[in-house]
């Protein structure tokens, strides 16, 4: 187990930890969470050794591998599998050693150790790897140097992954991945077979990835067990007992002074005001928890044009000669919010400079209001930042005429108070640098909002307040994010931008994820089958028995996530990871995932049976 025992340490003298503790027990999967700039980053650090300790400790069990992410693949003319196959030390050792060695005895070794590592399905698993995250065959056999730093850190990845180490750290993957790269990672990191630590603010990966949240508050460390959700229910009750117990303690303060002060001057009363004032001062103060300042967007709101404000009939564009979209029929009214889907290179960035004009149409027919402003906010725009000058100078260049109060007021409406005003842009967080772009993409009142990648660096409560201010927005928006809470919550409509042209798809999210991770399953053939006749109308006792199953299924459900509960604490004692009690923690997480498995079918069973129900219903 990885165990973090009453460990301190300071930042240029400010303590992001204090005696903090916590102990991640062998094969959970945690998600490490916490404001920006907590502290999270540097405790990643502290775990690999980087930095050393002011106090406390951290233990790992002996010759344990900690793997990460590495801040950049070198741009070499090493393919990408060639890359992330040498990821694999001992492996690559082994095979350089087996071109010269030559005794006998050692050659027998060496093979039988390459068996015993599965050394010879490595290039497999590899191609795998790399293609869940975008990476196709031809690509992988490109060199590094082809690709982009972006595209790098993707084969950075996919390295780490490969070389499955005992205790993988990972640090917001998910923001140089696209909603399918999200996705993929999502249901690797289920399947992951040993430790898992992932700094994310992705709900989503959240739920369904992680089994507990470690949360970095007030320089502590605090393990839950449960998803992210589960957790910030937790997280709100406590707050709210905290709160009552620390009001009804002030309350009993207040009438202690009370007596203290009208008595304190009486003899017949000195007496029992010198105990009520022994017991003020043995009284331990319970602190009410301060709510943290509220993270707020306020976009400007657009006047209202006439219907649509774009509007592409036949439509193509593309670059130079060559055309990436066709046939485009498309259409966009003023309170449209459309999610762009596809996966990379089928044209989402490109049907994006289209309808902000950064792209001219090559064929077809484009209409736009006359009065049509577009705001664009795409993630490069964050490192084109002048970082040596301060948000309100940006503002100043694009406002000159405006005075430095309104400025202040525009830039304190998307989170950056006064002192994030006079900072220059290079010291200010990503997070910090991400509002800033936004503001600067709506600052002009847009009636259409298209977004690139949004979310990247924004912490949990800043996604939120994006989710109020896009649901608030009364312009457009066009959304490419891989962030599927934020689609979920804001996109009424989804565009599939794939074989070079879009259309709507018609599914949900949530059909779109499953497609995706079933993509490579050869699908039923549908063109043979006969139609079926029309269903005769379900009788009132056949809606009966609907209902009674549905119930059941839901009991069953609700049973079977409460044992799964139970187990979790259970596999949370860190006792029951002891040398002498290894075979008895090995039984009881045999049982927890078989629970897990249990989990997913009985809520299958009980979508289905919502579904027939819902059905007979009409």
């Amino acid at each position: 187990m990885l165990k973090i025992s009453d460990i301190s340490y300071s930042v240029e003298g400010r303590p992001l930890f204090e005696e903090a503790s916590a102990t991640i027990p062998t094969g959970h999967k945690v998600g490490l969470i916490g404001r920006n700039g907590a502290g999270k980053t540097t405790l990643f650090r502290l775990i690999r050794g980087e930095l050393s300790l002011e106090g406390g400790s951290i233990t790992l069990p002996n010759r344990a591998r900690i793997g990460g992410v590495a801040q950049e693949v070198p741009s070499n003319e090493v393919s990408l599998i060639n890359t992330v196959l040498a990821a694999d030390t001992e492996r690559a050792s082994l095979l350089a050693e087996s071109e010269t060695a030559t005794d006998s005895n050692r050659i027998a070794e060496i093979q039988t150790r390459l068996t015993d590592i599965d050394a010879w399905s490595a290039e497999a698993r590899a191609a795998s790897i790399l293609k869940g995250l975008g990476f196709d065959h031809e690509d992988q056999l490109q060199p590094c140097s082809a690709y982009s730093g972006g595209w790098r850190m993707r084969v950075a990845l996919a390295a780490v992954l490969f070389s499955q180490p005992d205790y993988l750290l990972l640090d917001e993957p998910t923001n140089y991945l696209d909603l399918e790269g999200a996705l993929w990672l999502e249901n690797y990191l289920v399947k992951y077979p040993h430790t898992v630590l992932i700094i994310s603010h992705d709900r989503e990966l959240l739920n369904r990835s992680v089994g507990a949240i470690l949360h970095l508050d007030e320089r502590k460390l605090a393990y839950y067990t449960g998803t992210y959700d589960q957790f910030a229910k937790q997280r709100a009750e406590q707050r709210a007992v905290q709160a009552a117990a620390a009001k009804k303690q002030q309350a009993h303060r207040e009438h202690l002074q009370a007596f203290v002060d009208r008595f304190k001057a009486k003899a017949s009363k000195a007496k029992q005001a010198q105990s009520r004032v022994k017991m003020l001062e043995k009284m331990t103060p319970i602190t009410a928890p301060e709510d943290a300042a509220r993270v707020v967007f306020t976009f400007p709101k657009p006047e209202e044009l006439s219907p649509p404000i774009i509007a592409i009939e036949g439509g193509s564009t593309g670059y130079d000669d060559t055309v990436v979209l066709k046939n485009l029929n498309l259409r966009i009214d003023q309170d449209d919010r459309i999610a762009l889907l596809g996966k990379n290179g089928q044209g989402k960035s490109t049907l994006a400079k289209l309808l902000s004009s950064r792209l001219e149409p090559m064929g077809g027919k484009f209409t736009t209001s006359t009065k049509l402003r577009i705001g664009f906010f795409a993630q490069h725009q964050v490192d084109e930042l002048y970082v040596d000058e301060t948000p309100i100078q940006h503002l100043m260049r694009e406002r000159p005429a405006e005075g430095q109060a309104r400025l202040r007021a525009r830039l304190a409406g998307f989170g950056l108070g006064a002192a994030q005003a006079e900072t220059e842009v290079g010291r200010l967080s990503g997070g910090q640098k991400a509002r800033l772009s936004l503001l600067l993409a709506t600052l002009d009142a847009p009636h259409l909002l298209i977004l690139d990648e949004p979310t990247n660096h924004l912490d949990i409560e800043s996604r939120e307040a994006l989710v109020e201010a896009l649901t608030a927005y009364t312009g457009a928006v066009i959304l490419v994010s891989h962030d599927m809470h934020l689609l979920t919550l804001v996109a009424d409509r989804l565009w599939l931008v794939k074989d070079g042209t879009v259309k709507p798809y018609e599914e949900d999210l949530q059909a779109y994820r499953k497609l995706l991770l079933t993509s490579d399953k050869p699908a039923g053939s549908k063109s043979k089958s006969k139609p079926k006749p029309a269903a005769k109308k379900a009788s009132r006792d056949d809606i009966q028995a609907l209902r009674s199953e549905a119930r059941k299924s839901e009991q069953r459900v609700v049973k079977i996530n409460e044992m799964a509960d139970k187990l979790a604490k259970k596999l949370a004692d860190p006792t029951l990871y002891e040398d002498e009690k290894l075979g008895e923690m090995a039984v009881w997480q045999k049982k927890y995932a078989e629970v897990r498995d249990a989990q997913d079918r009985a809520e299958e069973l009980w979508m289905k049976a919502l579904e027939k129900l819902e059905k007979a219903e009409g």
